[in-house]
């Protein structure tokens, strides 16, 4: 029917319609089904791909002389903190506690150990929210992200090898030397311990001439720390194997 009223200028009107908006072309898509006559809009829905609804809306804007307002803003699932409008601070509240910065200052971002199932957990168990209640744990990872958190095994910080008095130490201890070292009733040690080692038939990458097998995992509750004493004067050696943990305070008495 289009074809016989428009023939070759068919495609021009529909394209010139089509780069129209809102409420002009609802109207010009009205005004081309009202001059087709009968069967009008169900052709002209068909040949611009629009729904009848929308050519409905047209000819009661041309009747009318009033124009439809088109709301997209109003359409589609508002956000979750309109919702909740205290979610956010309940998670960053939860989330703070469990965070930290990056131990090598790279990024600005904060990581969190906890997972968002934790989160959940502890906004239902903390704050008094009810499973139904809470978003969906996607749209939880997504407002955790919003806040600024990276889920990431939080590292220990490096400790710093030397401080500025490190120097100062040292240049002490030469001085003390000097001052006792040459008497013979002075011993000069050093002493230092080593990681706790598990103990078990585990293979720590060492070698034997005999046929030795170690056991599949290092499973063990089990645990010495090695430690030694150097006599200074003689360079004699002593190890010494504990099942305590050594600290810097023993280590001095």
């Amino acid at each position: 029917m289009i074809n016989e009223l428009l023939g070759k200028c068919k495609y021009i009107l529909i394209e010139s319609i089509n780069k129209l908006k809102s409420s002009d072309k609802r109207k010009a898509l009205a005004q081309t089904a009202k001059e087709i006559g009968k069967g009008g809009q169900s052709i002209v829905a068909s040949e611009f791909n629009v729904s009848i609804d929308t050519i409905r809306k047209g000819r009661y804007e041309l009747e009318s002389g009033f124009e439809i307002v088109d709301a997209h803003n109003a359409k589609g699932r508002k956000k979750i903190e309109e919702k909740l409008p205290k979610l956010m601070d309940d998670i960053k509240d939860i989330v703070d506690s469990q965070s930290q910065t990056d131990p090598n200052f790279k990024s600005t971002r904060l990581f969190t150990r906890l997972t968002v199932k934790e989160i959940r957990h502890q906004l239902i168990l903390q704050k008094g929210y009810t499973d139904d209640g809470l978003p969906t744990n996607q749209t939880l990872n997504n407002k955790v992200n919003e806040l600024g958190y990276n889920l990431k095994k939080v590292q220990k910080v490096k400790p710093i090898k030397k401080i500025p008095e490190t120097d100062k130490i040292f240049e002490n201890i030469k001085d003390v030397r000097k001052n006792y070292g040459v008497k013979e009733n002075t011993v000069i040690i050093s002493i230092d311990a080593n990681d706790r080692v598990k103990i078990g038939d585990f293979s720590r990458g060492g070698k034997s001439r005999n046929d030795v097998k170690a056991v599949d995992h290092d499973f063990s509750a089990n645990y010495v720390t090695p430690f030694g004493i150097l006599d200074l004067n003689n360079d004699n050696v002593a190890i010494t194997l504990t099942e305590s943990k050594i600290t810097a305070e023993e280590l001095s008495l």
